[in-house]
Formats: C-alpha cells, sequence, structure tokens
C-alpha cells in the first residue's frame, strides 16, 4: 500500500512553510513571531515523518525581540540550498498592527554549512517590504525578491512585486531595485521565483493570510519580465469553500523529490466549526469572513503538503480544482522513514530545555532559567507580567490537538501578591489563561485563574483555593474542542476543577479587536514584580493529545 501523506504535516503553530531538498534530505522552516528561538526547521527524508532538528536564530545577534509587538518579530523565512551552503531569508518586524500605516521592518541573511549550523551572523539587506526570498539563478548570481509596502495616503499598501540582486562577496545588495508586477484589488505577498522548462515562474501569496487566503502563479521568459499572470487566479485556495477542512489555505513553496515528482508546501488552518459553513460562488474578503462567522482556528496555521504538476505551461494540483487535500500519496520512490516520538512527559532531566520548548522574545538563559541548579526540575526566576514585550519569564510549547491535557507539578512559596506561579495557555499579551499560585495578605497562598480577555484584564477570585497546606501544587489543563477547564490536586491524585470552563477558541486569530497571527501555545512561568526575583520550581510537564 502506498504511504500517504496526513495533512496537516507540521500541526499547530507552523505558518508559512518554506522547504527545500538537499539529495535525499528535505527541510521544513516555519515563522515564529515573537517567540524565540526564531525559525524552527524539520527534517524528512520521505515527506511524510517530520522531526524537529532545531532553529536557526539562537542568538539576540541574530534575532533581537525585546520590545517586539504581538505578531511582530519573524515573518516568512525562506529557506534554501545553494553553493555547498544553506541560506535563510528572514525579517524582523517592529511596527505592525491594525490602523498603522508602517511598517519598521529589518531584512537579513544568514548561512550555515549545515542545517544544524553554526548559522552566521545576519547580512542586513533592506527594509521595503515583508516575506522575502532569495532566488539562485542558473547562472550562479542571486536574486532578493521581495513584496513593497507602501505607506502613502490613498496608496495601495501592497504596491507590487521587487526584484533586486544580492552580491554575496560584497555581503549587499546591488544594482537598481525592479519592480516586475503590481496588482490591485488583492494583497500580493510572499513571492518566490523558480526557473522551469524555459519560463522564470513567480509564486505569491494572495488575498491575505485569513479566510480569503490563496496562492496564485506568473511567468516570464526574462526574470526582470514582463510577467503574464496565470489564466487560472489560484493554484491553491480553499476560500470558495467555507465546508473544507482545510481553510485559509495559501503561503506556499516548492521542492521536486529525487525521481522528479513536485511538491507544494503551505499554510492552512483547522476552524473548530461554529456556524453553518457554505460555498461562496464569487468570494471577497467580506463574503469570506461571513461564510466563517463565528470559526475559529485555535491550532493556528499549520503546515501541510499537496502534491503538483506543470500542465501546459502553469502549475497545477495533481488531483484537479484548486482545494487542498487532507490526505494525499507520498513520493513513489521514497522509502518511510519515521523518526521516534516524542515523549510525552519532559521529566527536565538534561541540561538544556528540550527544542520544542519556546520563551518569548528573549532566550532561555541562566539569569531566570535553570535546569542544573535542582537536577531534575525546572527553575525559573519570576520577572515582568505576562502583558509585558520584554522580560517575561515563560517557556510554552505548541499546542497541536484539538483535545489534550496540559500538566505540571509546582512548588512555589510566594509571600506577596506581586509573586505569581503555574500553567499558562497562552496566545499573548492580550489573550491568556492563567492558572497560578500566589501570596494574599489575609488568607497566604492561594491558587486561582487570571486571564485578559482581548486586553481586558481579569480575576476569577470566586473560585479560588487557599492551598497553605499543599507543600506541592499540581496544575492541569484540559482542552476539549473549545472548552477549556483547569483542575488542580496536592499530590497528583486527587483532583479537583478551579474556576469555570473557559472558551479555549479565543486563543486563536480570529478573535478579538486586533490583527493577530500567531498560535496557541501551553507552558508554565514565574512573576516577580517586586524585582526580588523569586524563583518556582516546576517537577517535570506533560503534554498528552486526547484520542478516545
Amino acid at each position: 500500500m502506498t504511504p500517504l501523506i496526513h495533512n496537516p504535516v507540521l500541526p499547530g503553530f507552523f505558518p508559512d512553510p518554506s522547504i527545500c531538498r538537499v539529495g535525499s534530505d528535505f527541510y521544513l522552516a516555519n515563522s515564529t513571531f515573537e517567540w524565540f528561538p526564531g525559525v524552527p526547521i524539520h527534517h524528512s527524508r520521505d515527506l511524510v515523518n517530520w522531526r524537529l532538528v532545531g532553529h536557526a536564530l539562537t542568538r539576540t545577534s541574530q534575532l533581537d525581540l525585546c520590545g517586539i509587538a504581538d505578531s511582530g518579530g519573524v515573518w516568512a523565512p525562506s529557506l534554501s540550498h545553494a553553493h555547498g551552503q544553506f541560506w535563510l531569508i528572514y525579517t524582523n518586524i517592529r511596527t505592525c498592527g491594525l490602523g498603522r500605516p508602517f511598517k519598521d521592518i529589518g531584512i537579513y541573511l544568514t548561512t550555515a554549512p549545515d542545517i544544524q549550523g553554526p548559522w552566521s551572523e545576519p547580512v542586513v539587506l533592506d527594509a521595503i517590504g515583508f516575506d522575502p526570498s532569495l532566488f539562485h539563478d542558473r547562472d550562479g548570481r542571486q536574486w532578493l525578491v521581495n513584496m513593497e509596502w507602501d505607506f502613502r495616503k490613498g496608496r495601495h499598501r501592497f504596491a507590487g512585486i521587487v526584484v533586486q540582486e544580492y552580491d554575496h562577496r560584497q555581503r549587499r545588495l546591488t544594482g537598481p531595485r525592479t519592480k516586475i508586477l503590481e496588482k490591485t484589488g488583492i494583497l500580493t505577498e510572499g513571492p518566490n521565483l523558480y526557473f522551469h522548462d524555459g519560463w522564470y515562474y513567480l509564486m505569491l501569496a494572495e488575498g491575505g493570510t485569513g479566510w480569503n487566503h490563496g496562492i496564485s502563479m506568473a511567468r516570464a521568459r526574462n526574470i526582470l519580465g514582463p510577467y503574464e499572470l496565470d489564466p487560472q487566479p489560484s493554484v491553491l485556495t480553499s476560500r470558495a469553500d467555507a465546508t473544507s477542512p482545510l481553510q485559509k489555505a495559501g503561503h506556499g513553496e516548492l521542492v521536486q523529490t529525487p525521481a522528479g515528482e513536485w511538491y507544494l508546501a503551505h499554510l492552512a488552518s483547522r476552524p473548530l466549526k461554529t456556524g453553518a459553513a457554505r460555498n461562496l460562488a464569487s468570494p471577497d474578503q467580506t463574503a469570506s469572513a461571513s461564510a466563517h462567522a463565528g470559526d475559529r482556528c485555535v491550532l493556528g496555521r499549520e503546515t501541510c503538503l499537496q502534491r503538483v504538476e506543470w500542465r501546459d505551461g502553469w502549475l497545477r494540483l495533481a488531483a484537479g480544482g484548486t482545494a487542498p487535500l487532507l490526505e494525499l500519496p507520498a513520493p513513489k520512490d521514497l522509502a518511510p522513514q519515521p523518526w521516534p516520538e516524542t515523549p510525552v512527559r519532559d521529566h527536565f532531566a538534561g541540561e538544556q530545555l528540550g527544542a520544542y520548548w519556546s520563551s518569548l522574545r528573549v532566550p532561555a538563559d541562566t539569569a531566570w532559567l535553570s535546569l542544573t541548579e535542582r537536577p531534575g526540575w525546572l527553575r525559573l526566576r519570576g520577572r515582568d507580567s505576562l502583558i509585558s514585550l520584554f522580560r517575561q519569564s515563560l517557556v510554552a510549547r505548541r499546542v497541536q490537538h484539538f483535545r489534550f491535557t496540559a500538566e505540571t507539578c509546582l512548588e512555589f512559596a510566594p509571600d506577596h501578591f506581586t509573586q505569581m506561579a503555574g500553567l499558562v495557555c497562552y496566545y499573548d499579551t492580550r489573550q491568556h489563561y492563567y492558572l497560578r499560585v500566589t501570596h494574599e495578605e489575609t488568607r497566604g497562598k492561594v491558587l486561582g485563574v487570571v486571564l485578559a480577555d482581548d486586553g481586558v484584564y481579569d480575576e476569577l477570585t470566586e473560585s479560588e483555593l487557599i492551598v497553605n497546606d499543599w507543600n506541592q501544587v499540581f496544575l492541569r489543563a484540559t482542552a476539549d474542542g473549545k472548552r477549556l477547564q483547569f483542575s488542580a490536586s496536592p499530590d497528583g491524585r486527587a483532583w479537583r476543577e478551579v474556576g469555570p470552563v473557559l472558551d479555549l477558541s479565543k486563543l486563536s486569530d480570529d478573535y478579538g479587536s486586533t490583527l493577530r497571527f500567531t498560535g496557541a501555545m501551553v507552558g508554565v512561568c514565574v512573576q516577580d514584580l517586586g524585582g526580588t526575583n523569586m524563583a518556582a520550581d516546576f517537577d517535570y510537564f506533560d503534554y498528552q493529545p486526547v484520542t478516545t
């Protein structure tokens, strides 16, 4: 039986996939926004089984995220391999958000001889737009392909696709910047160039990264144009079918197998359906949003694969049509290559956190995190609050399943209300749920739920427990679709619910008054707003999918 690719191949918050192949090895890179380290890299030999092998951006000299806005930071990196090394183009978006005409952008290039590094100090390129890529032409020349952002009054913000040559010997862009395509009436970004059968093909992400998302193409005989548009408006999109299980499909890159088959890596989201989804004959942005009223994608934008073919000079889905498939045949020439599964429980037994852990805006360093001060425990020292853009003491992993439990065991002895520690389900500074232990003057050590809902802070004090006689506090989050329930135990056996059922679907791109596009995370954190760096110890962390 032919093995199948099951989409998404990277479930959870793994958007904007960039894919490349070196020999028999395939690699995927993804956006990380305000999370550190930047740009996770997954490895596969069969396009079915993927394993996380590390991150490209591990130093603040490569990526300074301190103070970066929610959903800023690393947007849509582009990974390639040429001239015996890996190349990674990435951005650091410092200004973004609804109603802001300006984008303060840094575009950088880092290289490495091996996928696991060491990755070089970055070359600063320009700041003309976002989601750029690097094209390696057959003659050895290299070109930065980007969109141009126009902040001027009355102008279309997505002002067209531009290319400029990159001189690696001089470590800078050189020559004129040339606009090769401009489209009106639709948001056009994420450009990638490919040369195939005598044509330069320009692949574009269009329609914004929400319900109206899609992929389109253009082609030219010369890299600088003129480019003609594909007569089929979209190669891939789910905008016309709100019943498709893979929504928001778009932003893709191509890879070819050793036997010559072509696959398209793209992002998509799986919504929790709340309304009556319907097909749209002639969708636009407003109609797409209306068809999905109430739908939310708590797992964020995920990485998927589709098989594609070249037909009559244009790229098409091998299965026909434009809709993404949940399942499709894996490459015939690639033998299955499964990897060891990540253990459900992290015992914090090593000297460094596992690669699947992330911290907010700053790297995990010994100033606030230790796995050696108390071997077998994760020790975090409290710093900023959960709404801080600067020095949070928080580590988390991606939520990758609609149904899961997350659990930890905490030892913490606060003596002031400014000291808190616990288990957090987190989207960003404006949206999170927190089961935390703190100190209250008249009651001592208390356990309860606090949250931020679209930027509004709240404390569910009516459900707090007094836990002065709990030497250890076991904390659990249980998720079932949009339902999130916190619970706690003094011994890990007798559990009791803490707080009401919460709406987990609010931890998504599709809720709130701000433009955002990251993903839900679950983890542990500590705050000490009095500046004494109070420590909390965590014995383990479980993340367990619920499959029954």
